[in-house]
């Protein structure tokens, strides 16, 4: 049957509406980088305990023991003693003693905690970072014909949440370490190393 042209532009436009409307929904994304980045969260973890002149009082040094264990502290962990009357040197090196254990060291500043320390104790602060990509995975944005030159709406989302799983220390994604002057062949080439003598039949010449 003989269909004139007016009609099947209404029957294609008709057809292509859905696809247009579903096009617009979803997160707009007009460039390259993503806008699903990693959010770096600290989360603070406080222990009090007593003091007996300038060193923690009797089984203290227990306590405090099984509670960073409990935390399960390791690299990236930024541990501080916080103490209204001035940090003895004795207290530091009562938690320095625990803090070895993991191979940390006892930071130089504690922040600040809501609730008021009582008189003859110290707080012992654990401040831990945690990095993840809120929003992911994105499957907002139906994929199809795209007029406004958007990316995918999860662009980003793979490579962001690995990174964001994967680093050590999540606060180098806020403020990253600062390199040194000169060059360490003996570090720069201690991955290599490592995978080396780890992967079978490649050990070290």
């Amino acid at each position: 049957m003989f269909m004139p042209n007016f009609t099947r532009s209404i029957l294609i436009a008709s057809a292509l509406a859905p696809a247009l409307l579903l096009g617009a929904c979803g997160t707009e994304n007009r460039g390259l980088e993503p806008v699903h980045q990693p959010v770096v969260a600290r989360t603070d973890y406080v222990f009090d305990v007593g003091t007996t002149g300038n060193r923690l009082a009797p089984g203290e040094s227990q306590r405090l023991a099984g509670w960073m264990a409990g935390l399960r502290l390791g690299y990236g962990d930024h541990v501080s003693v916080d103490d209204p009357a001035g940090a003895s040197n004795g207290v530091r090196d009562d938690v320095q003693t625990q803090l070895s254990r993991y191979g940390l060291l006892v930071a130089d500043t504690a922040p600040p905690t809501n609730a008021p320390i009582a008189p003859g104790m110290v707080r012992i602060v654990v401040s831990r970072m945690k990095a993840t990509v809120p929003g992911c995975p994105d499957y907002s944005r139906v994929s199809g014909i795209e007029f406004d030159s958007n990316t995918s709406s999860n662009h980003g989302c793979g490579i962001n949440s690995n990174l964001a799983s994967m680093v050590a220390n999540p606060a180098d994604l806020v403020l990253g370490q600062p390199g040194a002057d000169a060059t360490d062949t003996a570090i720069a080439a201690k991955a290599v190393d490592v995978y080396r003598k780890a992967a079978p039949g490649k050990g070290s010449k």
